[in-house]
Protein backbone atom coordinates (compact mmCIF):
# COMPACT_ATOMS: atom_id res chain seq x y z
CA UNK A 1 0.00 0.00 0.00
CA UNK A 2 1.07 3.78 -0.84
CA UNK A 3 0.14 6.88 1.17
CA UNK A 4 1.40 10.32 -0.30
CA UNK A 5 0.54 12.86 2.03
CA UNK A 6 1.36 16.52 1.14
CA UNK A 7 2.12 19.55 3.77
CA UNK A 8 -0.73 21.37 3.82
CA UNK A 9 1.02 24.77 4.54
CA UNK A 10 2.85 24.16 0.58
CA UNK A 11 0.65 27.14 -1.23
CA UNK A 12 -0.55 29.22 1.69
CA UNK A 13 0.70 32.84 0.22
CA UNK A 14 3.09 34.22 3.79
CA UNK A 15 1.26 37.38 5.01
CA UNK A 16 3.77 40.35 5.07
CA UNK A 17 2.93 44.59 5.37
CA UNK A 18 3.36 44.68 1.58
CA UNK A 19 1.27 41.69 0.60
CA UNK A 20 -1.63 42.66 3.12
CA UNK A 21 -2.10 46.71 2.18
CA UNK A 22 -4.90 48.38 0.72
CA UNK A 23 -5.26 49.13 -2.96
CA UNK A 24 -5.38 52.87 -1.63
CA UNK A 25 -2.01 52.31 0.44
CA UNK A 26 -0.27 50.74 -2.64
CA UNK A 27 -1.52 54.10 -4.59
CA UNK A 28 -0.37 56.23 -1.88
CA UNK A 29 3.29 54.19 -1.75
CA UNK A 30 3.54 54.60 -5.52
CA UNK A 31 2.78 58.31 -5.31
CA UNK A 32 5.53 59.04 -2.45
CA UNK A 33 7.85 56.72 -4.70
CA UNK A 34 7.15 58.28 -8.02
CA UNK A 35 8.79 62.11 -6.34
CA UNK A 36 11.86 60.11 -6.96
CA UNK A 37 10.84 59.89 -10.63
CA UNK A 38 13.76 61.84 -12.84
CA UNK A 39 10.52 64.71 -14.20
CA UNK A 40 9.54 64.64 -10.59
CA UNK A 41 12.45 65.70 -8.56
CA UNK A 42 13.24 68.88 -7.42
CA UNK A 43 14.22 71.51 -9.40
CA UNK A 44 16.62 73.99 -9.48
CA UNK A 45 14.81 76.85 -8.45
CA UNK A 46 12.96 74.29 -5.78
CA UNK A 47 16.02 73.40 -4.48
CA UNK A 48 17.03 77.22 -4.02
CA UNK A 49 14.56 77.59 -1.71
CA UNK A 50 16.26 75.21 0.36
CA UNK A 51 13.59 73.90 2.25
CA UNK A 52 12.21 70.83 3.38
CA UNK A 53 8.74 71.37 2.45
CA UNK A 54 7.98 69.75 -0.63
CA UNK A 55 6.63 72.46 -3.52
CA UNK A 56 3.04 72.54 -4.56
CA UNK A 57 3.63 70.66 -7.83
CA UNK A 58 5.10 68.21 -6.03
CA UNK A 59 2.40 67.93 -3.02
CA UNK A 60 -0.34 68.06 -6.44
CA UNK A 61 1.26 64.37 -7.33
CA UNK A 62 0.29 62.83 -3.99
CA UNK A 63 -2.83 64.77 -3.40
CA UNK A 64 -4.81 62.22 -5.27
CA UNK A 65 -3.81 59.37 -3.95
CA UNK A 66 -4.12 61.26 -0.30
CA UNK A 67 -7.84 61.69 -0.72
CA UNK A 68 -8.54 58.08 -2.24
CA UNK A 69 -6.68 56.78 1.00
CA UNK A 70 -8.79 59.07 3.11
CA UNK A 71 -12.47 58.67 1.68
CA UNK A 72 -11.06 54.39 1.64
CA UNK A 73 -11.66 54.94 5.65
CA UNK A 74 -15.69 56.23 5.21
CA UNK A 75 -14.90 59.81 5.61
CA UNK A 76 -16.82 61.67 3.05
CA UNK A 77 -15.50 64.71 0.26
CA UNK A 78 -17.52 66.95 2.16
CA UNK A 79 -15.54 66.61 5.50
CA UNK A 80 -12.67 66.05 3.51
CA UNK A 81 -12.78 69.68 2.70
CA UNK A 82 -14.28 70.76 5.75
CA UNK A 83 -11.73 69.44 7.90
CA UNK A 84 -8.66 70.33 5.68
CA UNK A 85 -9.91 73.52 3.27
CA UNK A 86 -8.61 71.64 0.49
CA UNK A 87 -4.89 72.50 1.81
CA UNK A 88 -3.11 70.12 -0.11
CA UNK A 89 -0.21 70.10 2.82
CA UNK A 90 -3.25 68.83 5.47
CA UNK A 91 -4.45 66.50 3.16
CA UNK A 92 -1.39 64.84 2.87
CA UNK A 93 -0.60 64.65 6.56
CA UNK A 94 -3.70 63.35 7.12
CA UNK A 95 -3.59 60.59 4.63
CA UNK A 96 -0.28 59.82 5.94
CA UNK A 97 -1.58 59.16 9.30
CA UNK A 98 -4.23 57.10 7.92
CA UNK A 99 -1.39 55.47 6.42
CA UNK A 100 0.51 54.63 9.73
CA UNK A 101 -2.46 53.69 11.52
CA UNK A 102 -2.93 51.14 8.83
CA UNK A 103 0.56 49.42 8.82
CA UNK A 104 0.61 49.48 12.03
CA UNK A 105 -2.82 47.08 12.46
CA UNK A 106 -1.60 45.13 9.71
CA UNK A 107 1.59 44.68 11.71
CA UNK A 108 -0.86 43.55 14.88
CA UNK A 109 -2.50 41.51 12.88
CA UNK A 110 0.54 39.46 11.42
CA UNK A 111 2.02 39.23 14.97
CA UNK A 112 -1.28 37.44 16.22
CA UNK A 113 -1.37 34.77 13.28
CA UNK A 114 1.59 33.35 14.59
Amino acid sequence: MLTLTSCSNESSAINTVETMKTPQMEKFDKAFKSLGDPQNRPTEEEKKRNTSELSDRRKALLVPASKELILSTGVTEAELTRKTGGDMSQIIVWATEIYIQKSDEIRKNIKSEK
